[in-house]
């Protein structure tokens, strides 16, 4: 089941953005046109098919404009759409559904985008083992939204930030010398419960690493082929992540070569806006 994000850390992205929408004057377009006691109905419809999430930051933006509007659901994150499925109907003051409007539906979009692209690559590759996991290649300041929005779509998270886990990549091992090196230093300096991931390119990498002991390898831009044989050589004693210019139309291969991770970096920053639309649907009586 998936678990909601605490209200503290939607809540300050959602800020942000209404700060920014609102500028130093607020919406001077509702307050000039619309009566300040006029209230209405209205419908959050999905104009493209898609997978939900982002309904949390959609119904604060409206919350934190004006505490009474009500946001009924009738999908939940996660869920599929298809075009004109109403996701949500909003219920308040007519000025503050306008003025909250943009921002609520930038998250919801976003969101929705991105979980639209995972739920379609970890149908790609259902059936083999292998889990669809995003990386640190997120939008500033949106991160834990983002990642949620993976996990809405079927997906995995990577690291957190920098203090989750030790990850050993290529410009590591430049500085630090090769990766027998760097692999000790890290094991003597990481606290107990710290893992240590390590990023290769060749199978002698992997051999070296795997000499080293570690907790996981991160196969980097390695064929199907070459991947079956990285999977042969770790043998169950690391986690095994592939990653690296994996598409949909790839996913599959690179997933039947045995990996247990498939970790893909556009997931947050490159999906496309799942088109969802805000309709008037009458004045509230």
């Amino acid at each position: 089941m998936l678990a909601p994000l605490p209200r503290l850390l939607i809540e300050p992205a959602v800020h942000r953005a209404l700060e920014e929408d609102l500028g130093l004057a607020g919406d001077i377009t509702a307050s000039a046109v619309i009566p300040a006691d006029h209230r209405s109905t209205v419908m959050m419809v999905a104009r493209k098919p898609g997978v939900i999430a982002g309904l949390d930051a959609a119904d604060c933006a409206f919350n934190l404009v004006d505490p009474d509007i009500r946001l009924t659901r009738h999908v939940e994150d996660g869920q599929r759409v298809t075009p004109g499925t109403t996701v949500a109907t909003v219920i308040g003051a007519s000025r503050a559904l306008l003025t909250g409007e943009r921002a609520a539906l930038n998250f919801l979009g976003h969101l929705s985008g991105i979980a639209t692209v995972t739920r379609g690559i970890v149908d790609a590759v259902s059936g083999t083992g292998a889990s669809i996991v995003c990386t640190r290649k997120t939008t500033p300041g949106l991160r834990a939204l983002e990642k949620y929005a993976v996990k809405a779509g079927g997906g995995g998270n990577h690291r957190f930030s920098l203090a989750d886990a030790v990850l050993i990549k290529d410009n590591h091992i430049a500085i630090a010398g090769d990766i027998a090196t760097t692999i000790r230093r890290a094991k003597a300096n990481a606290g107990h419960m710290v893992k240590i991931e390590v990023e290769v390119d060749t199978l002698d990498q992997l051999k070296a690493a795997m000499a080293e002991g570690v907790d996981a390898v991160l196969l980097d831009n390695m064929s199907p082929e070459t991947l079956h044989r990285a999977v042969e050589i770790v043998d169950g004693r690391a986690i095994t992540e592939a990653s690296g210019g994996i598409t949909p139309e790839t996913a599959d291969a690179i997933a039947k070569a045995g990996v247990d991770l498939i970790s893909i970096g556009w997931l947050t920053h490159s999906a496309p806006v799942l088109d969802i639309g805000l309709d008037y649907k009458n004045a509230e009586n």
